[in-house]
């Protein structure tokens, strides 16, 4: 879902930084300012670092990580794993009662969202059984993205 954060996110981010004890220095600012931008985005950190440089070209890698960090720390940003061993970034919403879920193409390692709580009716069966109360889920469904099965019928055609 790609999509614009609405003011109150970003009043979010800025005020929860302060009141954690964390002055939002113009590095900080200039990375914060990336993510929100970046939204709907999936970033590693090195690709983070790479858009705040053309901002700030004096930051730092390792500037970015300890942001970073620290924002997924205060659940600012959620973090993905992906069977790669990469890790992906992205903003935290407001308004989702859960995590959004995503598409992970094993091609070209593109990464999709889709909404919609898919898992409710087996949350409630897990919850009884177990008693368990569920605070949160994350759901990655693997597999080839439309763009790559395109690529792989045009060169399955041209074989032909």
């Amino acid at each position: 879902m790609q999509g614009k954060l609405s003011g109150e996110d970003i009043k979010r981010v800025t005020e929860l930084l302060r009141k954690s004890g964390y002055k939002l220095t113009p590095q900080r600012q200039a990375i914060v300012d990336t993510i929100i931008s970046s939204v709907g985005n999936h970033l590693t950190v090195e690709e983070l670092y790479a858009l705040v440089r053309l901002k700030k070209p004096e930051i730092g890698l390792a500037t970015v990580y300890r942001t970073v960090i620290l924002m997924n720390e205060l659940g600012l940003v959620s973090r993905l794993d992906l069977k790669d061993g990469s890790a992906r970034y992205e903003m935290t919403r407001i308004e989702e009662n859960h995590t959004h879920h995503h598409l992970i193409c094993t091609r070209c390692s593109r990464v999709s969202e889709f909404m919609g709580d898919l898992l409710e009716p087996i949350e409630h069966v897990i919850e009884e059984k177990y008693n368990f109360i569920i605070k949160d889920h994350s759901l990655k469904f693997y597999g080839i993205c439309e763009e790559c099965a395109k690529e792989e019928k045009l060169k399955e055609e041209k074989l032909v």
